[in-house]
């Protein structure tokens, strides 16, 4: 699954390229992002690593990159991509999403999470799309949880952090027989935040 330039009126979502490296290390500064240890977010000096690590799984088929641009100002503030993509039946994960601290709880995650839901479930006709996070990223259950995912459970002891600790996964997800409903609040959640 190649990613496609992705556009509504308030964000692109561009394919994710090294062009992106030097924008997305002045996102991760505006709070320095790193420094939550719950987040993929790579230190200083480190975004090229990680860019060339997400292209890889692009390359290898289990990843779709962007990096996303708020139209207003025209600036990078974050990236976000599709991993986990599985064929049979067709599914796949949203995540490595992070926003600069300035767009944090602002429209932007929500017009970024809508273009990536109507792609996946018109475009690419998935059965599934699903949200991984770290059980103490609290901030992120509650994004998750007002885009209209419902939450599965937990894995505990699943993955390691960027620190080598162990994380429990919050695991939630939106099923294609529950994308109209969920297009419909979006769009609601959208016009309500950017009036």
């Amino acid at each position: 699954m190649t990613p496609v330039r992705l556009e509504n009126a308030y964000v692109t979502l561009e394919p994710l390229a090294l062009n992106h490296v030097e924008p997305l290390e002045r996102a991760a500064a505006d709070g320095d992002l790193w420094n939550l240890w719950f987040t993929s977010v790579p230190a200083p000096g480190r975004m090229t690593d990680y860019v060339e690590a997400a292209l890889r799984g692009q390359e290898e088929g289990r990843m779709s990159p962007w990096a996303v641009r708020e139209n207003g100002s025209g600036e990078i503030v974050g990236t976000t991509r599709y991993y986990d993509i599985v064929t049979d039946p067709p599914r796949l994960a949203i995540g490595y999403t992070w926003y600069a601290r300035r767009w944090q709880r602002s429209h932007l995650n929500t017009a970024c999470k809508h273009l990536l839901l109507s792609n996946a479930f018109q475009n690419e006709g998935v059965v599934a799309v699903e949200f991984h996070t770290d059980g103490y990223n609290q901030d992120s259950q509650r994004a998750i949880e007002r885009l209209g995912a419902k939450r599965e459970g937990v894995l505990r002891a699943h993955k390691r952090r960027p620190d080598g600790s162990l994380r429990d996964t919050v695991c939630y997800s939106i099923l294609a027989t529950e994308w109209a409903d969920v297009d419909r609040w979006l769009q609601l959640r959208l016009a309500r935040l950017t009036s």
